[in-house]
């Protein structure tokens, strides 16, 4: 315990108030058992111990564990949990928890054992909170943490500190809004930066870098998270990142999930299954007509990378423009709303509001008679009636 709360101390101390992500926010931290999934990189373990240097600090009663940390090889987590509590210990934060050997049963024990504990718990996009041994869906409240949003990516990089927008400020008032952002940034030379290097809180300048910390973390879904936690061939990740590249270099990519299986030479069923697996992963962003009663062998509509970062950091030259416009729009309006495949147009948003992508001379033809639509142009700092700048979707979280 003495060594695990050193460097506790050690993380905090260090810890930078300066930026905090979207979610510190929204998240019910005095809840009982919360569970923070998301990708490696995105600031899970920044926000939890930011969180515990603003309502604790150096308190005994929070600790900070890390549960890939050697010290867990030798030494039992209920054992720890039950010495921690034992000492006036009131909230803990555990942190990559699918590192742990039978975690979400140690979980339930803990939950069930100490009920006036609060355990804030993180893990890998891939985590399952329902399971045959050990069911937390009832006991644990679970959110998903995205990348940067622009708004983000501007706020950290910039100093900057405009506040999230609700999708229908945009629709209905983004001239006003984009004018007041324009006249404090130039937005059109910070989305072109923030597409290629935004999405990641870990970028530090150095582009090369940058991509190569990026090739690390999908390196890790699919060498190690994929085969510890859905039990995957190690043999077919060459496939997988040959898929990866497809769909990266591609227009938006409509797939023949058949064609697609032979070039990549595995069975149609073995890509269904493993697209499932990369979506979960966060490492692909399916969309189909619609969300209700969507198997994991439902052939997608659409198939993108989760990010555009993702694009640049695979490719060797640009990725083709309107795979980055729609990948963007997907990836920023995906974190609050549904988004499904239309008759007509690019995406269909709650079930309502149909939006067609493309440069700043797209035209409204394609979405005419349709109520409720817009068009999301990149090219553009302002817009005019319901042509709103690409950009400004990235101001929703």
């Amino acid at each position: 315990m003495e060594k695990l709360r050193r460097r506790h101390n050690t993380l905090v101390q260090n810890t930078d108030l300066s930026f905090k992500r979207y979610l510190i926010n929204l998240l019910p931290w005095d809840e009982r058992l919360i569970g923070i999934k998301g990708s490696r990189g995105v600031g899970k373990t920044t926000m939890l111990l930011q969180y515990i240097k603003e309502h604790y600090h150096l308190d005994t009663k929070a600790l900070y564990l890390a549960l890939d940390d050697l010290y867990f090889t030798e030494n039992d987590l209920i054992d720890l949990v039950e010495e921690f509590v034992s000492k006036g210990g009131e909230h803990l934060f555990i942190d990559e928890v699918h590192k742990y050997k039978n975690w979400s049963i140690a979980l339930k024990q803990i939950h069930d054992t100490y009920l006036n504990l609060r355990v804030v718990f993180t893990g890998s996009s891939l985590l399952e909170i329902l399971n045959s041994r050990s069911d937390l869906s009832r006991r644990a409240l679970v959110y998903e943490m995205q990348g940067l949003s622009y708004r983000e990516f501007l706020n950290l990089h910039l100093n900057t500190d405009f506040e999230k927008l609700t999708l229908i400020d945009v629709l209905e008032n983004h001239i006003e809004l984009s004018a007041n952002i324009s006249s404090k940034i130039k937005p059109l030379k910070e989305f072109e930066i923030y597409l290629k290097v935004g999405y990641f809180p870990f970028y530090a300048g150095n582009q090369e870098l940058y991509f190569k910390r990026i090739l690390e973390v999908i390196n890790m879904i699919l060498e190690i998270e994929l085969p510890m936690l859905r039990n995957t061939d190690i043999s077919i990740v060459s496939k997988i990142k040959q898929l990866l590249y497809i769909v990266s270099q591609s227009v938006p990519f409509k797939p023949n999930i058949t064609s697609l299986a032979n070039k990549i030479q595995i069975t149609r069923k073995t890509l269904l299954e493993y697209l499932n697996y990369l979506n979960e992963a966060k490492l692909f962003h399916s969309i189909h007509k619609n969300t209700h009663g969507i198997g994991a062998l439902q052939k997608p509509e659409k198939l993108f990378l989760d990010n555009t970062n993702y694009m640049f950091a695979i490719m060797e030259e640009s990725p083709e423009k309107g795979n980055i416009r729609e990948t963007f729009f997907l990836n920023q309006l995906s974190q609050g709303f549904a988004v499904t495949y239309p008759e007509h147009g690019d995406f269909l948003v709650e079930n309502k509001f149909t939006f067609e992508i493309g440069g700043k001379n797209k035209s409204a033809k394609q979405i005419t008679e349709i109520p409720e639509a817009f068009i999301a142009a990149d090219e553009i700092e302002i817009g005019f009636e319901n042509k709103i700048p690409l950009w400004l979707f990235g101001f929703l979280y």
